[in-house]
């Protein structure tokens, strides 16, 4: 069976920053297996799966637009949401599929989600919000990260607030001592200074075997909410302190999360796996 392939570094300020996002439509569903066996020989943060047949339950689709069914998988397990490889699979069917649209629609495991087209490069993908609560800093984590918590909040992931940009951009966790906390990840940010940005962060895959993720989506569902309550903005801008770094526009509309987002295309091709059942 022979595959397209294709390979977007989203919310990326240029080519080999942001955080990179293999994107393969495919004819039907072949076994989970086969699919997780194609996303660790891709070995990007994510693999966005995705073909136009909709499962019972994602019915009625959103009227007007084009829409999907999306599933992201890491080198090593099938995740629940994925921001940046949604984004990816957003503009690569904008692109090359659907030019007239001005967006499409993925039914996932976080129900309905939108990409549309926010000007040339980019993208705003929506995103269900989740608002931390204040928790208690997790033993593993206070060890791994080897850095004074100010404030420890939970929401999909682990949350630490740190004392101030530097605090986040110098931190050399222990990644290995990480992955003992029971969490899909651990994110650290603190109000933006140098950056010129509202807030930064990181975000470490804990659960999910991904060590440092460049540019996570789902944290900012995450944080934007956080701060757009501390800091009274309905919209920010957030910079993820990876080395490869990227920035995001985030907007809380309610229940709802919009992350807007550059993107540049590096590789199109085709791969051959075995036929699935």
């Amino acid at each position: 069976m022979e595959l397209q392939i294709h390979q977007i570094d989203a919310f990326a300020d240029n080519l080999f920053a942001g955080n990179p996002a293999a994107v393969m439509p495919v004819p039907s569903w072949p076994d989970a297996a086969l699919l997780q066996a194609i996303a660790a020989e891709n070995n990007c943060p994510e693999t966005a799966f995705y073909l136009p047949a909709l499962p019972e339950e994602a019915l009625p689709a959103p009227p007007g637009l084009p829409a999907y069914h999306l599933r992201w998988f890491t080198p090593s397990v099938e995740v629940d949401l994925c921001g940046h490889a949604t984004l990816a699979a957003g503009a690569q069917l904008l692109e090359d599929v659907h030019p007239d649209a001005g967006a499409v629609a993925f039914f996932s495991r976080s129900g309905w989600l939108l990409a549309r087209r926010a000007g040339p490069g980019a993208v705003t993908i929506d995103l269900p919000a989740t608002l931390p609560v204040t928790g208690e800093v997790d033993p593993a984590a206070r060890a791994a990260l080897r850095v004074a918590v100010l404030e420890a909040l939970i929401g999909r992931d682990q949350i630490y607030v740190l004392a101030d940009e530097a605090a986040v951009r110098d931190l050399t966790p222990d990644l290995f001592a990480l992955g003992a906390c029971p969490v899909r990840g651990v994110i650290v940010t603190a109000p933006g200074q140098a950056s010129g940005a509202d807030y930064v962060a990181r975000f470490f895959g804990a659960g999910v075997g991904a060590g440092e993720d460049p540019v996570t989506g789902s944290a900012h569902a995450q944080l934007a909410p956080l701060w757009a309550g501390r800091l009274a903005k309905k919209t920010l801008v957030a910079r993820q302190l990876s080395r490869r770094g990227g920035t995001l526009t985030c907007r809380v509309a309610g229940e709802r999360v919009e992350l807007t987002g550059t993107f540049h295309r590096y590789l199109t091709g085709t791969v051959r796996v075995p036929d699935g059942d």
